[in-house]
Formats: C-alpha cells, sequence, structure tokens
C-alpha cells in the first residue's frame, strides 16, 4: 500500500509539476522520485542518531544535478530551485516520521496512531502553508527582497546555488571564492583551537564560526537580538545560576515562539491598514 501510494503521489508530481514551472520536465521528476527512497533511508537513519536532519544538504545536491541537466538556456536556475523543494519535501517528510516513530516509542504511542497524525498534519500543512505565505505576500509587498521586513536570506543563497550549478563559478561575484577560501580556513583553524583548548580557562573567549557567521546569513538585526539575549543571560547567570541553567533554555524557547507567532496577526494588522500609533527613526546628523 506504501509503495501504491509512493506512485500516485510520483505521478500526481509528474502531470502537475511541469504545467505549474514549465522548466521542470516530467523525466526530471521521474529521476528525483526514483533516487529519492535511498535517500531518504540515510537521513531519516542520520537523524534517527543525531536528530539533525540533512534535507537541505540533499536538496542543494539535487540543484546542482537538475540545474546542470536542464542548462541555462532552458531555465536550469528555476529546475534547480523546483527539485531542491521536491526532493526537500520527500527527504525530510521520512525524517520527520522518523523522529514521530520514535517520540512515539518513547511515550508508548501504537506506530498506527503516529502514521495517522502524520498523514492528517501533512494535510492540514497543504492547506495552513499556503495560506499562511498568501497573507504574508499580501501584507508586504517587498516580502523576500533584501532590506525588507521579511528577506527571506535563504531564498537568496539557494538560488546562488542554482547559479553556480547552472552557469559555473563565473556567476559569482568578483572576489567570492577567494573571500570563502579565506574565511573557510579561518573557521578551520578556530575550530581546531577550540578542539585543543579543551576545559581551559581561556576556551570560552574563543569565538564560534558558525554563531559569527548567523548574522551575516540572516541579517544585522538577529545580531543585535542575540547580543542582547546573550547579555540577560550572563546577569542572569550572575545572580541566579542554577536558575539560568534550568530555565533559560525555556526562556529562549519563549521568546523565538512569540516573535514567531506575533508575526502572523502583525501581518494580518497589516492587510487591514492599521498602522502604529508611533515610530521612531534615527537620523544623522550632518557634521
Amino acid at each position: 500500500m506504501a509503495i501504491a501510494g509512493y506512485f500516485a503521489i510520483a505521478a500526481v508530481s509528474m502531470s502537475l509539476l511541469p504545467l505549474i514551472f514549465p522548466e521542470l520536465r516530467w523525466y526530471h521528476v521521474v529521476v528525483l522520485y526514483i533516487i529519492a527512497p535511498p535517500l531518504v533511508f540515510c537521513n531519516s537513519y542520520g537523524c534517527g542518531l543525531t536528530d539533525w536532519s540533512l534535507a537541505s544538504t540533499y536538496g542543494r545536491l539535487v540543484i546542482f544535478i537538475i540545474g546542470a541537466w536542464a542548462g541555462p538556456a532552458h531555465g536550469g536556475v528555476v529546475a534547480g530551485l523546483v527539485a531542491c523543494g521536491v526532493m526537500m519535501n520527500i527527504v525530510s517528510t521520512g525524517a520527520d516520521l522518523m523522529q514521530d516513530l520514535k517520540t512515539g516509542y518513547v511515550t508508548q504511542a501504537s506506530p498506527r496512531s503516529v502514521f495517522i497524525s502524520q498523514v492528517i498534519g501533512t494535510a492540514m500543512g497543504c492547506i495552513i502553508s499556503p495560506s499562511v505565505f498568501i497573507i504574508y505576500y499580501k501584507a508586504f509587498g517587498d516580502l523576500g527582497v533584501a532590506g525588507s521586513k521579511y528577506p527571506a536570506p535563504v531564498a537568496s543563497v539557494y538560488r546562488s546555488v542554482a547559479q553556480v550549478g547552472v552557469e559555473g563559478f563565473s556567476s559569482l561575484p568578483t572576489n567570492c571564492l577567494s573571500l570563502c577560501y579565506g574565511f573557510f580556513a579561518a573557521a578551520m583553524v578556530i575550530n581546531a583551537v577550540r578542539n585543543f583548548a579543551g576545559e581551559k580557562w581561556w576556551s570560552r573567549y574563543i569565538p564560534v564560526p558558525m554563531a559569527m557567521a548567523m548574522p551575516f546569513y540572516i541579517g544585522s538585526y538577529f545580531g543585535i537580538d542575540m547580543c542582547i539575549g546573550s547579555l540577560i543571560l550572563f546577569a542572569w547567570e550572575r545572580i541566579n545560576k542554577a536558575g539560568a541553567e534550568a530555565f533559560a533554555a525555556a526562556v529562549a524557547s519563549g521568546l523565538i515562539c512569540g516573535e514567531g507567532i506575533w508575526s502572523l496577526p502583525s501581518s494580518i494588522l497589516a492587510i487591514a491598514g492599521a498602522r502604529s500609533p508611533f515610530c521612531l527613526k534615527f537620523l544623522y546628523k550632518h557634521a
């Protein structure tokens, strides 16, 4: 039954996706669904061991394959990005089901009920996700534009990956590869120093390259938020270290979820034409 369902979904995708995105041919979709099962197995196995899904990695791999196959003359960038979305959905769903089954095992829930819940959640997502996107799209006309409230930085990264896969390294900006090589080497050196430092007192002052990269990747506002949060946590640890260790993760999760949930009513208010009662703006004073 599962195999029949997989073939049915593949047939639907093969029929509809080329109609929505003409750059992606039906045989591209066939190849995606052929190579997907072993990738799903690898990702689910790894996610079960490490709690880390590598769906985005497999998606970027598909960008190179399908993008280069389609070529620049036939919309290879769009074809690669669509193929990436298809593969990431397939691979991530398998990993999510593995995590749900793992949770069901811990809570002694039956595998059947876990699977049915997954199906119901997926069906709800098919309605809720596009609806939320439409709300954002109507509320913010500059959605996805660099410098806007919601710049969607990951989208630009994936588009750059698709351009490299289709057009080669010549599509990158000047000195881009040199900077990548330099900072890659610097990150390796910093991580090596952190590992060799161990539990020495000065090791806590060695920066984490991934944390340093996130403000460049997402935007400067994220770095400011992280700095303020780190200062609050530092003060909390000084005042009550036991309480900070016990509740810091819960407080951080609440702040992240609260900001994420607020974005939805904010979008609805923007659609309704509501405006804030006051606005702050910092101006530079010319000498």
